[in-house]
């Protein structure tokens, strides 16, 4: 055991028998430490998991990529089939970091009641569709089953049902235009068949899209068996997507297009980027004030001390290892603070995750509750970020022992 953490050892266990005038101080600086580092983890869980929610809920409509004709781009039904004959499906080896790749299609539709409408987005996928990124958005009844014959089975939001009165095992009738059709046409009429019940939060998307068999918009598109409205790619790391999303337009036919999720919902993503900002802001202020109330008590300490400073210099020890005793002291008080600091803010970070307190409303933040995101790797870096600073602007104030003479000091009283 060292000479300066000695003595720091032995000032710490004289403090916790003892009141003196710093005590008060102290504790509202191991107060002011704790508070920052709930607000810290609170600011850092919601902010990414606000962030990585709205990201996982755009995708799982979308993909991470979309593959698509030319043609299609600006649209949202599908006007131009592809063929799925092509060397990227359903197998995307050309390019890593690629987890799976669906073909779907889309169509503008009308859903019809004896009282009400309302429009809507038929997403025709088929057996080849992921459903894991859904299931979490379930609330009544099933997944569609389209891996089989042809059915008549649909999966449909809660806010359109809720619109249309319409329950598990009614029959959404729903009536599409036929292409090219001319103004005396009448329109194609499906009598779906509702087996299950979304919600995702995301009122965009909720109040427009229903889910059904692609064969359906393939007959009536009069396309191919073996054509496909547009690709979904959905890739293993969200980070790379803009790097992933050139590798993969460069390794596609030049007569089709990708689009990256980030530049089809540009505003969105650029909303989610100023969460970065706002989250180092936060932090930075947090850890400016907690670093002031430190410096507050380790002034207090070294005040409080001074006849000991004198007898310790009049023995011959350095200024650096006097000020080292301190920084001893002082990093023991943030390490309580950070303590308790870590156990309030995770617990409850704990209980919203498990129960979702605090809700959002969904219409300005896209998620009906506020989502956390809870990483070992984030939390040991936002203490040892705090500890660090914290003893850096710690080293300033503790120069003051330096000028501190060991006859007047000895004296102080």
């Amino acid at each position: 055991m060292n000479f300066e953490y000695f003595i720091a050892k032995r000032l710490i266990k004289g403090k916790e028998h003892k009141s003196s005038i710093s005590t008060p101080i102290i504790k509202i600086a191991i107060f002011a430490i704790a508070i920052g580092m709930i607000m810290m983890l609170i600011t850092v869980a919601t902010g990414v998991g606000l962030q990585r929610k709205i990201r996982e809920k755009v995708a799982a409509f979308n993909g991470h990529v979309i593959i698509s004709s030319f043609d299609n781009n600006s649209s949202v039904e599908s006007l131009i089939p592809i063929s799925s004959k092509q060397d990227f499906y359903p197998e995307f080896s050309s390019v890593k970091g690629i987890v799976h790749v669906q073909g779907v299609a889309t169509k503008m539709g009308l859903i019809r009641t004896e009282s009400d409408f309302e429009g809507i987005v038929v997403k025709g996928v088929g057996k080849d569709y992921d459903w894991n990124l859904f299931r979490e958005y379930l609330v009544e009844g099933r997944m569609p089953d389209f891996t089989a014959k042809l059915n008549d089975e649909i999966l449909l939001s809660s806010h359109i049902a809720n619109r249309l009165g319409l329950r598990i095992g009614d029959k959404a009738i729903t009536y599409f235009l036929k292409k090219n059709a001319q103004s005396n046409s009448k329109p194609f009429i499906r009598a779906f068949h509702i087996v299950g019940i979304y919600k995702s939060g995301f009122q965009d998307f909720d109040e427009t899209f229903v889910f059904t068999d692609i064969r359906h918009i393939i007959k009536m598109n009069k396309w191919k068996p073996d054509e496909v409205g547009n690709f979904e790619v959905f890739l293993d790391n969200f980070d790379e997507i803009d790097q992933k999303g050139q590798e993969i337009y460069e390794n596609i036919p030049s007569t089709l297009d990708s689009q990256t999720i980030t530049l089809k919902y540009a505003t969105i993503f650029e909303w989610l980027k100023l969460f970065d900002l706002n989250i180092i802001g936060i932090i930075g202020i947090i850890i400016l004030v907690a670093g002031i109330n430190m410096i507050t008590a380790l002034l207090v300490l070294i005040l409080e001390r001074t006849p000991m400073i004198g007898i310790l210099k009049s023995l011959g020890t350095s200024d650096w290892s006097i000020r080292k005793v301190f920084l001893y002291n002082a990093a023991y008080l943030i390490f309580i603070g950070l303590f308790w600091g870590n156990l309030i803010g995770v617990g409850l970070l704990l209980i919203q995750e498990h129960y979702g307190i605090v809700s959002l409303n969904p219409e300005t933040y896209y998620v009906s509750t506020a989502p956390v995101y809870i990483n070992i790797g984030y939390i040991l870096l936002l203490n040892l970020g705090t500890m660090v600073l914290c003893l850096l602007m710690l080293l300033i104030p503790s120069y003051i022992i330096a000028k501190i003479s060991p006859t007047k000091s000895i004296r102080f009283q």
